[in-house]
């Protein structure tokens, strides 16, 4: 049966104006350009659905699996919903436009799709002194607006400055842009809606600006700014360290980190595993998978216990 063996998932590969050649140098994908930003690592979503790799699935995608084989997942009968996350790493090799996401109502009622777009952020590596958008200083709507109007981005965007192991929680409504020089692992909701801010005038080889969505952004800022706050907890588990990164109403994210050999037991209705770093071995019922750095892979429901040996650096997360 393959609902007691890890699904193996093949990475998405998307080109981006602000892309770069990390996602080949660091993690060995194909890319399609020197201008690849980034890799759906683990997607049901329609614009990059993975490939299943192996079992009785291969050459599925997920969406597939999600659709056809729900006791993968403990999906009950009758859910017609889509498949909740999304999983990406992406490589700024130039800054991202600065943007914001809508919640689920408004993506519902609005955009016609299941799912707004809550995020997070761990950041896999950063050049010195690098920063990103996360956001704004606007007090009320009128003057978000007009600082907007006026181009007045120095003075409207909030810049934090970001180092590799630095976790960011994004919720729908933050005004957001990841910056030059940072590689990151993305769990979200599964949405591709981008509302446009700003972009830094940039044009295409054509000379074309890229298309700003100022009003419905200005819709769904959340004004004024509210950080979220996330409470982290650490635990070991023998050699394997667990930190929570995150609990909230989409998606629980935990930072892995294995040294040697540790066994857990399976209490959620799957388990989404990406490899940041190393190389291990996952066993299940006595067979055993190799795994490392760029490998990203689903624990689906009919695993009940398995065992991890190597020394390796995880993100994973659930529903």
């Amino acid at each position: 049966m393959y609902n007691n063996q890890p699904i193996f998932l093949q990475p998405v590969l998307q080109e981006r104006i602000w892309g770069g050649q990390k996602l080949h140098t660091e993690f060995h994908y194909e890319i399609p350009s020197d201008h690849t930003g980034e890799a759906w690592v683990i997607s049901a979503h329609p614009n990059g659905p993975s490939i299943i790799k192996n079992g009785e699935l291969e050459g599925k995608t997920l969406a597939d699996a999600w659709k056809e084989h729900g006791e993968l997942f403990n999906k009950q009968p009758g859910n017609d919903e889509e498949y909740p996350l999304l999983i990406k790493i992406l490589d700024a090799a130039d800054d991202l436009s600065v943007q914001v996401h809508p919640n689920d109502q408004f993506a519902r009622e609005v955009e016609g799709v299941p799912y707004g777009k809550t995020e997070c952020w761990y950041v896999i590596s950063a050049e010195e002194g690098a920063e990103l958008v996360l956001g704004h200083h606007a007090k009320t709507k009128g003057e978000l607006e007009q600082m907007v109007e006026k181009g007045e981005w120095d003075q409207l965007l909030r810049r934090i400055k970001v180092k590799a192991g630095d976790f960011i929680y994004v919720p729908s409504g933050t005004i957001h842009a990841i910056g030059k020089g940072i590689v990151i692992l993305e769990t979200q909701q599964s949405s591709d809606i981008t509302y446009r801010v700003y972009d830094y005038d940039r044009t295409d080889v054509a000379g074309n600006k890229r298309e700003l969505h100022l009003e419905r952004s200005i819709q769904v800022t959340t004004i004024p700014h509210q950080d979220a706050a996330v409470e982290q907890t650490e635990t070991a588990y023998g050699n394997l360290v667990e930190k929570k990164l995150v609990e909230e109403q989409y998606f629980t994210v935990y930072h892995w980190n294995l040294n040697g050999k540790a066994s857990r037991e399976m209490s959620q209705d799957f388990l989404q595993v990406s490899v940041l770093d190393g190389q291990a071995t996952i066993t299940i019922e006595g067979k055993s998978y190799p795994i490392e750095k760029g490998t990203h892979f689903i624990l689906p429901n009919g695993v009940k216990q398995y065992s991890l040996e190597g020394k390796a650096e995880f993100i994973v997360s659930h529903i």
